[in-house]
C-alpha cells in the first residue's frame, strides 16, 4: 500500500512538474504584452546580506521591456527592442548597449523574448510554497547566470529566482499581474534626461 501511495503521490507530482513547464511555454507564446509590480529581494552568496527594492514592469513582445525600480533608489532599464538602456537616477547616469550583446540568455529574454526554447533548457522543479517552478539553463556556455528558475501560480506568472556566476541570489516577486493588456509604446523610448551622462557600450 505504501508503495502504491508512494508511485501515485510521485506521478501526481510528475502531472504538476510538467504543468510548470506548460505554463511557461503558454506564457512564452500566448502572452504578447503585460504589466506587474515587483519586490526583488538579493542575498548574497553567504545567505547573510539581504537588500529588498521594489518597482512596476512590463514588455512588449518581441524584446520590448522597461523594469522600474522605485525603491529604495530610483533606476529605469528600458529595451527598445534595438538597445537597452540603464539610466541611475541618483548618479543622473545612463548606459546603453545593442539588445543582442545584453540579452541573449538572460532573464529579461525569457520574459519578453521570443526564442524561449532556443536560448534555454526546461526543466520542472519540486512545487514550493504554492508555487509550481521551472528552471531554465541557458545553452550559451559564456552565460553569466549559474540558474535560473520560474514560478507560476495555476498559468500566471508569480516569480523569478537567478542565481548569477557568483553565487548570489536574486528572486523577483510579481503581483497584480496583467497579462495582454495594451502596454503605450513610449514606455520602451527612452529619453536621455537633460544633463545626463551617457555611457555608449
Amino acid at each position: 500500500m505504501k508503495k502504491l501511495l508512494l508511485s501515485l503521490t510521485l506521478l501526481v507530482a510528475g502531472v504538476a512538474h510538467a504543468d510548470a513547464v506548460d505554463a511557461l511555454r503558454d506564457f512564452a507564446r500566448d502572452v504578447k504584452s503585460g504589466k506587474a509590480n515587483f519586490t526583488q529581494t538579493v542575498t548574497s552568496p553567504d545567505g547573510k546580506r539581504k537588500k529588498v527594492s521594489s518597482g512596476s514592469f512590463e514588455f512588449q513582445r518581441p524584446n520590448q521591456f522597461r523594469f522600474a525600480y522605485a525603491k529604495p533608489f530610483e533606476q529605469v532599464i528600458v529595451a527598445d527592442g534595438q538597445k537597452v538602456w540603464i539610466y541611475d537616477a541618483d548618479l543622473n547616469q545612463a548606459s546603453s548597449r545593442k539588445l543582442a550583446d545584453a540579452l541573449g540568455a538572460t532573464p529579461a529574454s525569457l520574459l519578453a523574448g521570443t526564442n524561449l526554447e532556443r536560448d534555454f533548457t526546461l526543466k520542472a522543479q519540486p512545487s514550493e510554497g504554492g508555487i509550481d517552478w521551472v528552471l531554465a539553463t541557458p545553452k550559451q556556455a559564456e552565460s553569466t547566470i549559474q540558474s535560473l528558475k520560474l514560478g507560476f501560480k495555476a498559468k500566471e506568472l508569480a516569480a523569478m529566482e537567478i542565481v548569477d556566476g557568483f553565487g548570489q541570489r536574486s528572486r523577483l516577486d510579481f503581483s497584480a499581474v496583467q497579462a495582454n493588456v495594451p502596454v503605450a509604446a513610449e514606455r520602451f523610448q527612452f529619453k536621455l534626461p537633460a544633463g545626463a551622462d551617457l555611457i555608449e557600450q
